[in-house]
Formats: C-alpha cells, structure tokens, sequence
C-alpha cells in the first residue's frame, strides 16, 4: 500500500502530465491497408489521397473551426501484421505548414504489399498508438481502410469491442474495387463487424477514381466530428445479417498452404 507521501506525489505527477499534454479537438490513426489482393495503381492512388486530402482546404478548416483549432495525426501500413516501419508518428497538425511537413513524410515511404488481412492486429495497434499519443484529445478515432475480411489474427469482434469499450471510435474506409471473393460486400462487412462508437460510420469506395474524394470527405468528417454531414454514413444494406468469422473460417479452412510468418 502506498504511504500517504506517495500517493500525494503519484496523483501530482500524473496531474502535471495531464497538464503538460497537448490538447487537440481529436486524435486520429490512419490505419491503411498494403495486403496484397491492393495493385500497385491501387496502393499509388490510395496513398495519393491521403497526402492530397492533408493540404485540402476542407479538411484544413476543419481543423480550424475545432475547439482548440488543432489535431493530433499518424499513420501506418498494415496486412497480415502491422508494417512497423511504415509508422509516421504523431504530429499536431494546426495549419498548412504542420499539415504538410506530415504529408511529405508520408509521401516518402516506399510502396510494399504483405500477405493476408489482419483487422484485428490492425485495431489492436491503433489503440497501441493512441495510448502513447502525448496528448489530451476530446475524441480518440482509428480510421481503418481495407478490401477484404479478417482472415488472420485474432478475431475481429473481440478485438474491436475491446478497441470499443476503452472510448475509442472505429470509422471504415472499405475498398469495393475489386470485391473480395470471401465477401464481396466489403462494405456490409466493415459496418457490422469494424466499426462503432460515438458517430462511427463508413465511406465505401467502388471505383478507382473515388479514392482522393472519399478520403478527404472521411477526413473532414473525422476531425469535425459530425457524420451528420456525410449523406450515407452507413451502407443501405448495412442491417442484414453478416457472418462477421467468414474469413477467419477460411483461413483455417486453408491453413496447410499459408505461411503465417510471410505475413507479417
């Protein structure tokens, strides 16, 4: 038991850190997927949105218009694992020239893909990231994309209702480009077993040349904190049922002809 003297200390400490913590209207994880069903003009245009969308004026008045006027961003690349070296760590973006220091940073990473689709190693890290944040943020969001369902990792549900219940919201960016031949309604998917939270939503993708449009619309939403503004939060279809263990089922359907530790 702590005497007296040390709690008074540790409670001190823990409010000065409290204090000296930046705060920022919303901490945002970029959470993007290099698996290998994504080709390179896929991955090219994906990446191409997110710098574009960072220097957008809407998404720069968003950032603005916020309670403190500014927001606390990173991202990384992840498939059957997290690619570790893709992390472009936290920044506070609070206008244009914070915005795009971050954006050149993320326009220099090399372009990789990895085997497999592990959402829930994806979630996990997101939450891994936004505890060792450094700042006080009003909202806490991951903002996942991805183009198929989870097939490696733990399973999906447990991880994103543990994300879930620590406060964070989870907001989808499902790929519909080339349908998934597990799920082809990826978007079904994302808004019955990947999202949730205060405001959560989706923003599916169908075509190649909606990428730079969709991020930057998400984006905006993200940092203002109003998917009142987004037309069709959710997918029309988004109430059917959905078989949340699809692509865990196959994959250990499949498991002879994988190879976990290329995944990663």
């Amino acid at each position: 038991m702590l005497s007296l003297a040390a709690w008074v200390g540790t409670a001190a400490a823990t409010v000065a850190a409290a204090l000296a913590a930046p705060q920022v209207d919303v901490a945002l994880v970029l959470a993007v997927d290099v698996s290998d069903s994504m080709d390179a003009g896929e991955l090219a245009v994906q990446r191409a949105g997110y710098v574009a969308a960072l220097s957008h004026p809407d998404f720069l008045r968003a950032v603005r218009e916020g309670e403190s006027g500014r927001v606390a961003l990173t991202y990384f690349e992840w498939a059957g694992g997290v690619r570790r070296e893709s992390v472009v760590g936290w920044s506070i973006i609070d206008g244009p020239e914070s915005a795009g220091r971050f954006a050149e940073k993320l326009a220099a990473q090399p372009f990789e893909t990895f085997r497999s689709t592990s959402i829930s190693n994806a979630l996990a890290f997101g939450q891994q990231l936004l505890a060792g944040s450094g700042v006080t943020a009003d909202r806490q969001v991951i903002d996942i994309s991805g183009d198929g369902p989870n097939n490696f990792g733990p399973p999906v549900l447990a991880v994103r209702d543990r994300v879930l219940g620590t406060g964070i919201t989870i907001n989808g960016l499902p790929i519909v480009i080339r349908p998934s031949p597990t799920f082809p309604e990826i978007d079904r998917y994302y808004a019955a077993c990947v999202i949730g939270g205060p405001g959560a939503f989706v923003v599916p993708i169908h075509t190649i040349g909606e990428f730079a449009d969709a991020i930057r619309r998400k984006l905006v939403l993200e940092v203002s904190g109003d998917p009142a503004d987004q037309a069709a939060p959710l997918p029309a279809a988004a109430s059917a049922p959905v078989d949340c263990s699809v692509g865990e089922r196959l994959r250990r359907s499949l498991s002879d002809k994988f190879y976990p530790e290329l995944d990663r």
